[in-house]
């Protein structure tokens, strides 16, 4: 990633990372790394409510995918989905995921879903049917690792791994694509954003 000292508000090419980009990428990948560890603790609370069909729990998975579209959505440059959702990971595995070390490899894929929407649109257009999209590339892509790459659930029929990609795929697009964005925009609203290019995201049409 190419780094420029560039004041806030000064014209910058979209490709290059500032040092405030950097800053604030890095805050919100730490801070969700403490949340899915938060999650990670907590989350089994829930599986009472999927007992009846447990591909369906993959509906909560959402809230291990939000950091790359939040990121992507806040930074605005190119590796911010893939960056955030990565680093997110690391600091999960640091102080002990469930999942060990295999959450490297997870917040790869998972990043590298919402990576490809963004770069889909030239990192040009956050609006709402992008952070969506973005949401559901990082759920489906994070579905079919777990299902076909490192198999998870070999109990599962071929049905029941297609219900766990459909449901985790919506459960990016709700949790990750739909939340990221409105927190965005509440975020924008307070200036928090001030020194990014997404500082005027609350603002910006939701559809254009």
């Amino acid at each position: 990633m190419g780094i420029t000292h560039q004041p806030a508000g000064h014209k910058t090419a979209t490709t290059s990372w500032r040092v405030v980009d950097i800053v604030i990428a890095a805050v919100i990948a730490v801070s969700s790394g403490v949340i899915f560890w938060a999650w990670n603790s907590t989350h089994h609370l829930l599986d009472v409510l999927f007992l009846a069909f447990p591909p369906s729990a993959a509906l909560v998975s959402g809230m291990w995918l939000f950091p790359a579209v939040l990121g992507a959505l806040i930074i605005r440059k190119p590796g911010a989905a893939l960056f955030c959702e990565l680093v997110a990971a690391m600091v999960s595995a640091l102080m002990g995921s469930e999942f060990g070390l295999t959450v490297l490899a997870s917040g790869l894929i998972q990043g590298l879903g919402a990576e490809a929407v963004f770069a889909a649109f030239r990192y040009r257009t956050f609006n709402l049917p992008v952070a969506l999209l973005a949401g559901a590339g990082a759920g489906l892509f994070g579905s079919i690792n777990d299902t076909f790459i490192f198999r998870w659930f070999p109990e599962y029929t071929t049905g029941m791994l297609l219900a766990y990609i459909g449901f985790m795929t919506i459960s990016g697009i709700v949790i990750a694509g739909l939340l990221s964005f409105l927190g965005t925009r509440a975020l924008a609203k307070t200036g928090a954003l001030g020194a990014l290019a997404s500082r005027k995201a609350a603002t910006e049409p939701i559809l254009g």
